[in-house]
């Protein structure tokens, strides 16, 4: 049975340690988990099973492995040090007999977002990023269609711009808006971003190193880097969509508890064929991972066993091709998350009337 292993690791630190480990969940402190996770080896995690092409009936299997560093210590620490573990996390794939691993959260994104790892490892190796960029731009898309706005007449905005997933995205929505705000710290990157995508855009491109333009947008897209939120209540008009895809998250909590005239939503949750059974509770519901996850298992039932998505230069063939790929095998989005609760239609109902409201209340 061919096979896959996708790398996790703790993003939140209390949280996600209690998963494996209660007891130091528990009693450790998010700083002493910090501390510690520099020492500590990969885990082993889970085995996973029940995955099933459903065009093919071919079944795979695949384990979930943990990098112990959390975001804090892989920004702190050299990238040598980074490297070292990650690749030593890859080692324990090779030798559960992975014919794929993935690059999950911010070991996919740290120094040349995993062709290092790649080299220095005998499995091949993905990110997962590029079905990450076609179901984040999906999502936002069926986001704008359920809060009634018209995308060809929309404001959007994507935050982390010149990162590798956020400008495939910008590339992809600046054919679909009326306006794009490209916003990022690096103002030279974003100058060599709108002068590649103004060839072909159809959206005016506006280019942006400050956060209070989100308050221009309706649909903003966020997939940053950063190790704490940048992204606050203030910064949002009512009525407007935020689809995060960051991990860490980008989206302050502030945002879900102070403005419920928004709607936020997670990037990038994929329904996957078959009865998988995880074996492990990584915070989605069953039967349902993270695209780029997805994107490691899809290649697996392809037997497409090949170094896939590396490297900071993604471009929209490949993007293109990994969704025909999982639309083949039977993976599709599912539907909308926001801090790990559903999103169900009664409260997209009630965020559309309470935007209309304060809309109104502005006007008057």
């Amino acid at each position: 049975m061919d096979s896959f292993a996708f790398i996790i690791h703790p993003i939140d630190p209390k949280r996600d340690v209690s998963r494996k480990f209660p007891f130091l969940g528990k009693t450790l402190t998010e700083g002493q988990i910090n501390f510690f996770s520099t020492y500590f080896p990969p885990v082993y995690l889970s085995e996973i099973e029940g995955i099933q092409s459903a065009e093919t009936g071919k079944q795979i299997k695949g384990w979930f492995i943990a990098c112990p560093y959390t975001p804090k210590r892989m920004m702190e620490l050299p990238e040598s040090t980074v490297y070292r573990k990650i690749i030593q996390t890859g080692r324990m794939a090779e030798n559960l007999g992975a014919q794929i691993l993935g690059l999950g959260a911010f070991t996919s994104v740290v120094g040349d977002a995993g062709v290092t790892i790649a080299k220095a490892l005998n499995v091949p190796v993905t990110t997962g990023d590029a079905y990450t960029v076609s179901m984040a731009v999906q999502a936002i898309r069926d986001a704008a269609r359920v809060m009634d706005i018209p995308l060809n007449k929309a404001t959007a905005a994507v935050v982390g711009a010149t990162g590798a997933i956020g400008r495939v995205c910008a590339e992809l929505l600046a054919g679909d808006a009326e306006r794009l705000y490209l916003v990022a710290r690096d103002e030279a990157k974003l100058e060599e971003l709108y002068a590649r995508l103004r060839v072909n855009a159809r959206a005016e491109l506006v280019i942006s190193t400050k956060m209070d333009v989100l308050a221009e947008a309706q649909l903003i897209l966020t997939v940053t880097s950063a190790i704490h939120d940048v992204i606050r209540p203030e910064h949002l008009q009512a009525g407007s969509v935020v689809c995060d895809v960051a991990r860490p998250r980008d989206v302050s909590a502030m945002v879900a508890a102070a403005r419920d005239d928004i709607l936020v939503i997670d990037g990038g949750m994929v329904d996957v064929p078959g009865s998988v059974d995880f074996h492990f509770n990584f915070g989605f519901p069953e039967g349902k991972a993270y695209a780029c996850m997805a994107e490691t298992m899809a290649l697996a039932l392809e037997g497409r066993f090949e170094d896939y998505t590396v490297g900071k230069d993604i471009t929209l063939k490949r993007v293109n091709e990994i969704t025909a790929i999982a639309e083949k095998h039977g993976f599709r989005l599912s539907g909308f998350r926001s801090f790990e609760r559903e999103v169900t239609e009664e409260q997209i109902a009630i965020v559309r009337r309470n935007a209309h409201r304060a809309v109104s209340a502005r006007r008057t």
